[in-house]
């Protein structure tokens, strides 16, 4: 049976057959241009080098000085003796801030009267007049005694033979710790859900029980970054001890620039690189602490630094091996 004419079509003018697309795996994704994060990351990098420079090139650092008194024993005197005042005020200040935090959330009107009151006071009055306040506090009271008020004293103690340079210190910033710790504790125990408490009271726990093992747990979710925040400001705030006659690190560096004048350059970069380790020290260990109490918050728990660097290194290999295939 004949075709009718124009309906056959020659094999050299049919089209061409449309070739298979590509697998989603040999297609190469091309990334998201942005110019703009590529000049800002440009112009950072210029100034840091410029800071870097001028760092390790100008005199007047005087490095070899500084690699001198960084390690004297001098300086290591002074940095244990901050470390120690920071280590006994930050007990001391978490402890009674927690027991003024429990004092503001009393159903007790003295109570929240008087953790009120002692708040207000020391986040109101700078801490170097704390701290000299309590220096000459043997001016104001020679002895102590602990005994009936407007009656008789049963024990009574020499005030100046307690209140050494160290104890001064360390009861200052402590007292001064405290009425900040005590507003971190008591805004970490206020963000745990009000169903928590409900809950714990539901079951009959005592109160005891219900704040240690529901309620203070949850709260420390909250409360470590912010308290390690004010930790970090402690041990920067130990500097000031030197004002009541304690030789720490900050002291030490004052005393020997005194000393060496021409070396008070290099000095104070000794106590800011210090600082700058101890700073860095707490953070680290705040990174852990959270990772600690994020067990059963979050789905997973953030990556430590070294796991970080293990992806970091793994993704680097593996997109070398896919720029070696293409």
């Amino acid at each position: 049976m004949s075709e009718p004419p124009g309906a056959a079509v020659s094999l050299a003018e049919a089209p061409p057959a449309a070739s298979p697309p590509k697998s989603l795996t040999a297609q190469r994704v091309q990334p998201l241009r942005r110019p703009g994060r590529w000049i800002v990351t440009a112009v950072v990098l210029v100034l840091v080098a410029q800071i870097l420079h001028g760092l390790a090139t100008n005199p007047f650092y005087q490095w070899a000085r500084f690699r001198y008194w960084f390690l004297r024993p001098t300086i290591l005197d002074g940095l244990v003796v901050t470390l120690e005042v920071a280590a006994l005020s930050a007990v001391l200040g978490l402890l009674g801030g927690i027991l003024l935090a429990l004092g503001r959330l009393s159903g007790s009107p003295v109570l929240r009267a008087v953790s009120w009151t002692y708040t207000w006071l020391f986040r109101s009055v700078p801490l170097i007049v704390v701290l000299i306040f309590l220096y000459n506090f043997s001016a104001l009271y020679k002895t102590l005694s602990l005994g009936i008020p407007f009656g008789p004293a049963f024990v009574s103690f020499d005030e100046s033979k307690l209140a050494t340079d160290m104890t001064v210190a360390v009861i200052g910033l402590g007292l001064n710790e405290a009425a900040y710790a005590a507003e971190v504790v008591r805004g970490g125990i206020l963000s745990v859900d009000q169903g928590q408490h409900e809950a714990a009271a539901a079951l009959g726990l005592p109160r005891g029980y219900q704040f240690t093992r529901i309620v203070f747990p949850q709260a420390l979710r909250s409360i470590t970054p912010n308290y390690v925040n004010q930790l970090i400001g402690l041990v920067k705030s130990t500097s000031l001890v030197f004002y009541v006659s304690l030789l720490d690190l900050f002291g030490s560096v004052q005393t020997m620039g005194s000393t060496y004048p021409g070396d008070i350059v290099p000095l104070l970069l000794v106590a800011t690189v210090w600082y700058l380790i101890l700073t860095s020290v707490v953070s680290v260990v705040q990174f852990y602490v959270e990772r600690y109490f994020a067990r059963g918050a979050t789905r997973s728990l953030p990556p430590t630094p070294l796991q970080k660097a293990r992806a970091g290194l793994a993704d680097f290999r593996a997109r070398l091996r896919r720029e070696a295939a293409v």
